[in-house]
């Protein structure tokens, strides 16, 4: 356990760091904190001359002007420190998630093939909430509640040593049961963020895909998983609950045998003449003073085992390997794209790709062909550099692609798919998505007459400005496709992936992609992914991959001649364009 808290702990001021909390400003609010504590001290003070003046038949009008000051500047300089606490933590918070975002955009693919979109995000929301309700609401309350217990026991041993006696007995007996509930509080606060994260998850995956939901009739199914989610955290929430409802009372029971010891004895003393009224109203503020910030510790100590555990999975989080950025070579599209003997798989003992050799000479049309599952898409994910081979290099000339400048690589690429994703917003910032120049309106419609998309958004009520929605899903599949042909268009790429790009259109929208597609390839090295008789026909080269190798090489009517698989696949493309 000492292990983890060191941990813990070490994480916690790493994440300070990230965080960089405003120094000087925290600073004046412990300061104002400080100064709402010492007039807090002071009140009791006062009080008991009042109450012993009232005793006497007597008020000094001063002594109440100087109460009065007291409880302004206690309420000022507290007012004040709570806002500028707020603006620390909501800066603090800021930074960190500023510094999570920059790291995820730059985590590689296979993280993201692990993790749930939802999960994620709980640590860029919750997580790092968790960690700000810490600092905003407790860091200053604990230091300044600290400052008030020692000044009010001083102040205590002052007025009656013995009366303070019977406090600090209590003290320890708080400890004992404080510090073995508040490990527990930071085991289950840890597995309450790891549940929560999942459930988190789980409703992103769901929200996402509402519509395959409700066309499968899949809602029994999903509200069963989201059930289970919803129980865990009530078990966990209630796990909680079952320490508060420990601790709450017990604070609230010593605080209470203490108080009726105090006025018991102190009442007596106040009999005997041994202490007077106003010392014993004094002692009892003072109770106060003492038992409040005590209790302010306790939850600022509970509170901490929870940040812990947050801190924790945003550092495991920031300590995950992002992307590499090499920069050791430079190259143009201008040469010759190399697979030598690259082998590669998902995960351990199952490899897609085995021993892979081929060239791509500039300017090129390759095809590439074989059964579903062989291994197509995978050779392209390798050239964006999703994945990294495992055995072998991919090169273009001499240089293998992992030591080039890597968003200098894959600016030089545009990828259209079966799918081409669409982003929420408007059709101009899905044309223009990513790019790092600035393009005006002229060259944006340019990019969408060759795709084909110019007719169908200026028919649009709002045109270029139109919102497509989520993922797209106000546009048609033909449309969406001729707006990623367009945004690649714009992008001006040197090499040309284009993965079943014309799979699952009716004809009217193959035909129109078909043709902004040969606008698109016009003087690139083309790289296609395609079952379509025209698109194989065309190509300079087909290489055609079963189980994961190359099995055969050359034009249409070579492996026509020599290629019995690729015979079979070409027969079956006949067949159903046929039925078509």
């Amino acid at each position: 356990m000492k292990t983890i808290h060191k941990k813990s702990g070490s994480s916690f001021i790493q994440l300070i760091k990230i965080g960089k909390p405003a120094i000087g400003v925290l600073g004046f609010a412990i300061v104002l904190s400080l100064l709402e504590t010492g007039a807090s001290l002071i009140v009791p003070l006062f009080t008991k001359n009042l109450v012993d003046q009232v005793a006497k038949s007597g008020i000094e009008m001063s002594l109440i002007l100087l109460l009065l000051g007291a409880f302004i500047i206690q309420t000022i300089s507290g007012g004040v420190s709570f806002y500028l606490m707020s603006y620390i933590g909501e800066q603090f918070v800021s930074n960190i998630r500023k510094r999570l975002w920059d790291h995820i955009l730059e985590l590689p693919i296979p993280y993201f093939d692990k993790h749930q979109s939802g999960e994620t995000m709980s640590r860029v929301t919750q997580d790092t909430n968790t960690v700000k309700m810490l600092i905003t609401n407790h860091l200053v309350s604990s230091v300044s509640g600290i400052v008030s217990i020692i000044g009010a026991l001083i102040i205590l041993i002052l007025i009656d040593w013995k009366m303070t006696l019977i406090m600090l007995c209590s003290i320890p007996i708080s400890m004992i049961v404080l510090f073995p509930l508040g490990r527990k509080v930071y085991s289950i606060s840890k597995q309450t963020q790891d549940e929560l994260a999942s459930f988190n998850g789980h409703l992103g995956r769901v929200l996402s895909d509402i519509r395959l939901v409700k066309s499968y009739n899949g809602q029994l199914q999903e509200r069963k998983k989201g059930y289970k989610g919803i129980q865990e955290l009530f078990r966990f929430g209630l796990k909680e609950a079952k320490i508060q409802a420990v601790v709450s009372p017990f604070m609230t029971t010593i605080l209470m045998v203490v108080l009726v010891i105090l006025i018991g004895y102190g009442g007596a003393r106040v009999a005997s003449g041994d202490l007077t009224a106003g010392s014993l109203v004094a002692i009892i503020i003072y109770m106060f003073q003492i038992v409040i910030p005590f209790s302010q510790l306790a939850t600022f100590f509970t509170n901490y085992q929870k940040a812990m555990g947050a801190t924790e999975r945003i550092q495991a989080l920031l300590n995950l390997s992002i992307e590499s950025e090499y920069s050791q070579g430079k190259t143009s599209h201008e040469e010759t794209i190399i697979f030598d003997r690259v082998s590669f798989g998902y995960e351990s003992g199952k490899t897609i790709l085995k021993d892979l050799s081929f060239q791509i000479e500039p300017g090129q049309t390759v095809a590439f062909v074989g059964p579903s599952g062989s291994g197509k898409t995978t050779i392209f994910s390798l050239i964006e550099r999703f994945y990294k081979p495992q055995l072998g290099r991919i090169k273009i000339g001499d240089i293998d692609i992992q030591n080039l400048q890597l968003t200098n690589w894959r600016e030089k690429i545009g990828y259209v798919s079966q799918e081409s994703p669409i982003m929420s917003g408007t059709i101009k910032d899905n044309i223009c998505y990513g790019l790092q120049k600035s393009v005006d309106d002229a060259e944006i419609r340019r990019a969408a007459e060759l795709a084909n998309a110019a007719g169908f958004i200026e028919n649009l009520p709002n045109q270029y400005e139109t919102e497509v929605g989520e993922r797209g899903l106000k546009l048609s599949g033909g449309q969406r496709q001729r707006i990623a042909i367009a945004r690649a268009l714009l992008r001006n790429p040197k090499i040309l992936l284009l993965d079943e790009a014309t799979s699952n259109l009716d004809s009217e929208s193959e035909g129109l992609v078909q043709s902004a597609l040969q606008h698109l390839m016009a003087g690139r090295t083309t790289l296609i992914i395609a079952h379509r008789l025209s698109t194989i026909l065309e190509a300079d080269q087909i290489i055609v991959i079963e189980d994961g190798a190359v099995s055969g090489g050359g034009t249409h009517r070579q492996l026509m001649e020599s290629h019995a698989l690729y015979q079979k696949l070409v027969q079956q493309q006949m067949k159903t364009q046929a039925a078509m």
